[in-house]
């Protein structure tokens, strides 16, 4: 299977860098794993809604030219559906099982993500009703997507 995720922004903690790391370099037996990341968009100081959106919709655009076609295209959101680490795990499997072999993971900016990118997405997803930032989501996401292959193997990993 082939996991794409597409991200706005770097990463700038290392501690956030060796963690994403782990958990990519884990998957390698299960999935061909690749991250990509676009350059976060500039937003004014105290921006109009108007400019808001301007600054999302150049944002979501590059985001979604990432996305591989073909691809079911989950977004991060936090107005998504909350699933479990199984529920996330049945997913997957599902997909493969419908002979989906790309799944893409897109994870937007500091500011969030513009109208376009939710109607692109196959599904939304909400790790939390919390706010993480999201470069935190990166590696929550990179640990989840391990611990669904784990789980969909009958390994050990959920104790």
């Amino acid at each position: 299977m082939k996991i794409t995720i597409v991200a706005a922004g770097k990463i700038k903690e290392k501690y956030l860098s060796l963690g994403i790391a782990e958990f990519t370099k884990r998957l390698t037996p299960f999935a061909n794993v690749s991250i990509v990341e676009i350059q976060e968009e500039k937003m004014k100081e105290n921006p109009s809604e108007a400019e808001k959106q301007k600054t999302l919709a150049a944002e979501g655009e590059r985001l979604l030219k990432q996305v591989p076609a073909g691809s079911y295209l989950i977004v991060l959101d936090v107005y998504g559906r909350q699933a479990s680490s199984e529920e996330l795990a049945a997913k997957i499997s599902e997909l493969g099982l419908q002979g989906r072999s790309s799944i893409t993971f897109l994870i937007g900016g500091a500011f969030g993500l513009s109208e376009q990118v939710r109607q692109a997405a196959d599904e939304k997803l909400s790790f939390s009703r919390m706010t993480f930032t999201h470069q935190m989501v990166r590696l929550l996401l990179v640990e989840q997507i391990y611990r669904a292959f784990k789980i969909n193997r009958g390994e050990k990993y959920h104790w």
